[in-house]
């Protein structure tokens, strides 16, 4: 019977992209000169995780690329080849093919298969320089070998061996081919029993393998139930062994001292059978060889009395059996000590849910406040004193929702460091194409941000440090006459501010020319005066197709992206803000909602229609009185609140809401502020203040300019939620205009 295995697969890409990810960082904050042990074995246990669990779901293209770079990290954290920066270059890149790859069985692009071909190339090249080779003699880069596995019987003696006992899951246990393909794969860790399953249906099998408990866990979690995996050892090593060994590598076998058994278990990493007694140094050596070229994935060889070699598979070429890898990478200086004897990922304190499920508990939870505003809303209509205990049920109600709806939001929270651990890489790269010396500071990485927001700010962020490395750092030469040290500084920082994200990019360069961005604004026909505000003229640099490059470069100058910038974090409920001083340095801030689901406001009233005000926005609000209104030819009305002229948006005009109120004195003006503007928007009424569920435009209809969403209010209307950027753009398209 078929089975749906696409959530075998998606655990696989999720954990593919965090081994990448784990690895790219690694790689890019690597000390070259002196690479710390512990890094590089993280380095190379990532890689091999992903070629073993690349091999499980037959995605043997990621396979070949992973063989020929673990190979090359395994001479280099064995100290047979030094660490370099071409070395570093050509695993970044190759961490690039991979994810390439990866979004390509994921159903999202095709696949660079020159690019993949070309990196094991490039790798072998490495490999054979520092004194090596990934492959057997004579055999082409990107092909590997593969042999059948050795018999159960001929295992070598004296290997630990345990008892496994799992209960499948549903979809595991109606497929044979799955249960056999697990059968294979631990066939191959050594020598297998498949024992009869017990009373309860749970898979029972005996294992005999000098991989270790973690390997077999490895290759079994992914079909087991949750809590149902157990892993006896029968036969285990003495414990102080297992202890030295962590779990992972094999017992130093007795009978054959003259055999270094630490470089054994460095070569093979845990995954292979530590050499029988019987073997002459020699031999223990070409066994070594055979292994390092397979680490695991690949079945062990056994070498024929005639010598004949063993058959090649083709690179790129989806394998005919599937297996699991073994084990997952340790993150590098996160796991302080093993698991304990017996221990399984049962124990774990989370567990993965789909994106898909926490958006229908938070649609559901949406729901559930609209409901309490409805009963909120109607009750508002009863007497107290006779309801007392209906009032004071609703309050507990109100109070238990909000809590409900923080703990469900919170579920969908991500840090933000999985956005910052881009950019090492983003800096390194284009700071060596600009032949510039730049650091990188980051802080707040753990700072919470909604998944979906997480996802929407990567590129964003990437086009502001892009435009700071570019524009902002100046070139070695430049900052020494200055008086600057060589190496610029780009600092990359978040916090949370009154239910907003903050993120923070910022350079000590040489600061925005404000005089050559006003040439270049009056150029361009913008209408720009020599008194305008500093952050008036920053926020002149939005403008589309507006760049002050002298020359354009594959790193920006063509004037596309600053505006696709702000308009993204508009979109999102957010704004940017420029602070700039020549000869020290750029700020840009970003100001995010923490959520995009649900929010406080405030709704108002203009003619018969409500709209509701983030209460973000908002700065206050004024009964306002003749001797502060003034009349302006180039900006129609304005308010003067607390010493500051404030321009007067009229929202029945905007929205051409008939039968509003027009006169300013029976009217309120409620004082927001958006990318960096304040306004006083002229309204007929304040309703109350409200929390309310985000239901997008976008989907439902269409995109609305001045409108970012509606809402369902307690008494059964649809009210919609202002974008307060775009009824200041419209306010000021009309004013244009009616100019």
């Amino acid at each position: 019977m078929a089975i749906d295995m696409s959530q075998f697969y998606q655990v696989f890409f999720e954990e593919a992209a965090e081994h990448l990810a784990d690895m790219e960082s690694l790689l890019v904050e690597v000390d070259i000169g002196r690479p710390d042990p512990e890094e590089m074995n993280a380095i190379f246990r990532a890689a091999h995780s992903i070629k073993g669990s690349s091999g499980t779901f037959g995605f043997n293209d990621m396979t070949e690329v992973t063989h020929v770079m673990e190979t090359l990290l395994d001479m280099v954290r064995k100290e047979e080849a030094e660490l370099t920066s071409d070395i570093v270059d050509a695993c970044l890149d190759a961490g690039d093919v991979l994810r390439n790859l990866l979004a390509a069985h994921r159903g999202e692009g095709e696949a660079n298969r020159e690019a993949a071909a070309d990196i094991c190339e490039r790798l072998e090249a490495l490999c054979k320089a520092a004194g090596g080779s990934s492959m057997q003699e004579g055999q082409p880069a990107g092909q590997t070998s593969a042999a059948p596995a050795a018999a159960p019987d001929a295992a070598p003696a004296g290997r630990p061996r345990y008892q496994v006992e799992f209960m499948p899951t549903d979809a595991a246990g109606r497929d044979a081919e799955v249960m056999g393909n697990l059968h294979q794969a631990l066939a191959e860790l050594g020598a297998l029993d498949v024992l009869e399953n017990g009373d309860t249906g749970a898979a029972r099998l005996i294992v005999e393998t000098g991989a270790g408990r973690e390997a077999i866990a490895g290759l079994v979690e992914f079909l087991a139930q949750d809590g149902s995996l157990s892993i006896t050892p029968l036969e285990a090593p003495s414990a102080d062994a297992e202890d030295e060994a962590y779990g992972f590598f094999d017992a130093e076998p007795p009978s054959s001292p003259e055999v270094d058994s630490a470089d054994d278990a460095n070569g093979a990493y845990g995954f292979f059978d530590a050499p029988a007694a019987q073997m002459d140094v020699g031999a223990a050596q070409i066994a070594q060889d055979d292994e390092d070229g397979k680490y695991g994935f690949f079945e062990a060889v056994q070498t024929p009395a005639d010598g004949t070699e063993a058959t090649n598979v083709t690179p790129f070429e989806k394998p005919t059996q599937a297996r699991t890898e073994p084990s997952q990478p340790d993150r590098a200086k996160d796991k302080a000590a093993a698991p304990a004897r017996g221990a399984t990922k049962g124990g774990d304190s989370s567990i993965r849910v789909s994106v898909e499920k926490v958006d229908q508990m938070i649609n559901l939870v949406g729901e559930l406040v609209i409901t309490q505003a409805m009963l909120q809303q109607s009750a508002s209509e009863i007497d107290p004193v006779v309801f007392e205990r209906l009032m004071a049920g609703l309050g507990q109600l109100e109070r238990n929702t909000r809590d409900l709806q923080e703990s469900v939001m919170s579920i969908r929270m991500m840090p933000i460091s999985v956005v910052f651990s881009r950019f090492p890489r983003v800096v390194r790269d284009i700071s060596r194409k600009l032949d510039k010396k730049v650091e990188l500071k980051m802080s707040g990485e753990n700072t919470e941000l909604d998944k979906g927001l997480i996802e929407r700010i990567t590129d964003p962020l990437t086009h502001l440090i892009r435009n700071s490395l570019d524009h902002g750092i100046e070139s070695p030469e430049r900052r020494r006459a200055a008086g600057k040290p060589e190496t610029g500084t780009i600092t990359l920082n978040a916090s949370h501010q009154s239910g907003y994200i903050i993120i923070e990019v910022g350079d000590d360069g040489a600061g925005l020319p404000r005089d050559k961005i006003l040439a270049k604004a009056k150029e361009r026909g913008l209408n720009v005066t020599d008194t305008m505000s500093d952050a008036d003229v920053w926020q002149l640099i939005f403008e589309p197709g507006f760049s002050t490059a002298d020359k354009i470069t594959d790193v920006s100058g063509r004037g596309v992206g600053m505006d696709v910038v702000k308009r993204n974090i508009a979109d999102m409920g957010g704004s940017v803000e420029i602070e700039s001083m020549a000869g020290v340095g750029t700020r840009m801030t970003v100001r995010l909602p923490l959520t995009l689901a649900i929010l406080d406001g405030m709704s108002v009233a203009v003619g018969k229609e409500t709209y509701v005000l983030p209460l973000n926005y908002i700065i206050e609000s004024l009964q306002p009185e003749t001797a502060q209104i003034r009349t302006l030819s180039e900006f129609g009305h304005v308010i003067q609140v607390r010493g500051e002229f404030l321009p007067v948006i009229r929202m029945h005009e905007v929205f051409g809401v008939q039968n509003a109120e027009t006169d300013f004195m029976k009217g309120l003006m409620i004082v927001v502020e958006a990318s960096g503007t304040k306004v006083a928007l002229f309204i007929d009424a304040l309703l109350g203040q409200h929390q309310v569920v985000i239901k997008s435009l976008d989907t439902n209809f269409r995109r609305v300019q001045g409108i970012s969403g509606a809402t369902i209010m307690g008494d059964g209307q649809v009210a919609l939620i202002l974008d307060v950027s775009g009824v200041i753009a419209m306010s000021r398209g009309q004013t244009a205009l009616a100019a």
